[in-house]
């Protein structure tokens, strides 16, 4: 390559340039280390440039840092060293999690050298003796940092660390720099490397719904070990400090989920703000809308070409349709209408005939009969037609209370008939549909039943309850075995008459057990006393 003119001078080729020839060169010495190391890794020689600037960059800056003198650092109390400023104790405030391992152990280096107790003792300060001075504190400060899982454990509970949320009225103010520094300041806890940015105004949908994807998942490393308020080293047994872990898992849970929740709120509250979301949802909106009205209209014209054919014959029909709706409509609605009409006549009637009761006191001297009179008042509000409710009304309104009372009385008294018979004519149908199936079934299967088989089946499924093994075919081989009729009895037959039985009434159950009660004392009544006859015992006591 021709070396560059200076100003004012010439370059002349006094003769034509050799031809390239390729040279086969090996490295040696560190260029030969370096070419290894990227052969192994399989990255370029431009890469591992990249990297070695940015190691150099960083020990430059770690060379570079200065410490910041901690004012309260001498008045820090060491028993209280938990909830010190760690990186502030150091002289890194203004780094804090972004500090190395060798700018803290730089820091603690020279912070030792001027805070160790043999130095300021050999300046004649006086030195509190054990762990009370306040030189513990640095200890204690470079023990949590250099400890990468105390250090992470601390950062997560960071005393400089804003967790605070924009608000809606702010974020829909100035929105990207008001929510651009909380997400930036958030994306710190994230265990993923790679978090997307907030954007612009100007941005796309893929990149604001990769965005808003990436934080309502997001995977937050940050955990509050470090304020657990119990330390298990502490506890004197192992059920105390399995206790002790217990109650520090719960704390961490706890605080875990608020964290979750916090962001969550931030994510939520962004998303409501976001100037671009809304503008995505108007064209989303717009985009539907000018496809739905196209559809519309491409299917209107589509009717509109096969109704041209078909008007004049469906025209007629349609008004003929049309008019039957409109009377059926109208029809309906005052049905309706008289139907609330009446309705609200009937409440009506019945708010007055509780209130004029209720002036009455419900013509009772006491409360127990005011109580009563009120189910009754109740009962007839319920039973009454609308004309039957306005006749006592009208009736009570004008009578006195003796008068009123007679009223009401007797119009309780028509109302309880009623309902009387009402339950009559209820039991006498059940008595009837009881007794067709007893005429159907009862039979059992074609074999009649007479009063010995069936305290015999009642003994049967009393001796053999339910959980037996084969019970009916159990039962109905007992009966077969017992029973005097010689009638044979199969497992549904015997399971048919069983379910027979238990429909019966009570009277006729009792009945049942009636009978049999005075069959077993008949065949026992023969039985002779054999106790009178027993000779008492002797007992010997052999000495």
């Amino acid at each position: 390559m021709l070396l560059e003119a200076l100003d004012g001078d010439e370059t002349v080729v006094y003769r034509a340039a050799a031809a390239s020839a390729q040279v086969q060169v090996e490295p040696v010495g560190r260029w030969f280390e370096a070419y290894i190391r990227r052969r192994n890794r399989n990255v370029s020689s431009s890469f591992q440039e990249l990297e070695e600037e940015e190691e150099s960059s960083e020990e430059s800056a770690d060379e570079e840092f200065q410490l910041e003198e901690y004012s309260m650092l001498r008045k820090l109390d060491p028993k209280d060293w938990k909830n010190q400023d760690h990186y502030a104790v150091l002289g890194l405030p203004h780094l804090r999690y972004k500090a190395t391992q060798k700018q803290i152990k730089a820091a603690h280096k020279s912070i030792v050298l001027k805070h160790h107790p043999d130095k300021r003792k050999a300046a004649g300060e006086q030195i509190v003796e054990g762990d009370n001075d306040y030189f513990t504190c640095i200890t204690k400060a470079v023990e949590i940092l250099s400890d990468p899982v105390k250090r992470r454990a601390f950062d997560s509970v960071d005393p400089t660390f804003d967790n605070s949320v924009p608000s809606k009225s702010e974020g829909k103010e100035n929105f990207f720099e008001g929510f651009a520094p909380v997400f930036e300041r958030n994306a710190r806890w994230s265990s993923k490397k790679h978090v997307p940015k907030l954007g612009t105004a100007e941005s796309s949908f893929e990149e604001v719904d990769n965005f808003y994807s990436f934080w309502y998942n997001f995977d937050s490393w940050r955990e509050f070990s470090y304020l657990d308020e119990e330390e298990k080293e502490k506890a004197e047994c192992r059920d105390e400090r399995r206790w002790i872990e217990k109650q520090n898992r719960a704390s961490r849970a706890q605080r875990k989920k608020e964290e979750m929740n916090r962001i969550r709120t931030l994510v939520d509250t962004a998303y409501g703000c976001d100037p671009r979301i809304k503008k995505f949802k108007e064209e989303e909106k717009s985009r539907k809308e000018s496809e739905k009205k196209a559809k519309a209209e491409a299917k209107k014209r589509e009717q509109e070409e096969k109704e041209r054919a078909r008007r004049a014959e469906l025209e007629a029909a349609r008004l003929a349709k049309e008019k039957e709706e409109e009377e059926a409509k109208q029809a309906a609605q005052q049905a309706k209408k008289e139907k609330e009409i009446q309705k609200k006549a009937i409440k009506k009637e019945r708010q007055k005939l509780r209130t004029m009761c209720k002036n009455w006191n419900y013509f009772a001297d006491n409360e127990a009969d005011s109580v009563k009179m009120m189910e009754e008042v109740e009962k007839l509000c319920d039973r009454l037609e609308l004309t039957s409710l306005q006749s006592l009304n009208e009736e009570l309104a004008s009578g006195s209370k003796e008068e009123n009372k007679a009223a009401v009385e007797k119009q309780v008294q028509e109302v309880n008939a009623q309902l009387q018979k009402e339950r009559e004519a209820e039991i006498q149908a059940r008595q009837a549909a009881r007794s067709s199936e007893q005429a159907s079934g009862g039979a059992g299967g074609g074999k009649g039943w007479n009063e010995e088989d069936l305290q015999l089946l009642i003994k049967a499924v009393n001796l053999f309850p339910a959980g037996t093994n084969a019970r009916w075919e159990v039962i109905a081989d007992y009966m077969n075995t017992h029973s005097t009729s010689g009638m044979k009895r199969t497992a549904k037959d015997v399971i048919n008459k069983a379910k027979n039985l238990q429909r019966l009434d009570p009277v006729q159950k009792d009945e049942i057990n009636r009978k049999a009660f005075e069959k077993f004392k008949k065949e026992h009544t023969s039985v002779p006393p054999s106790i009178d006859n027993a000779v008492p015992s002797e007992r010997f006591d052999g000495k």
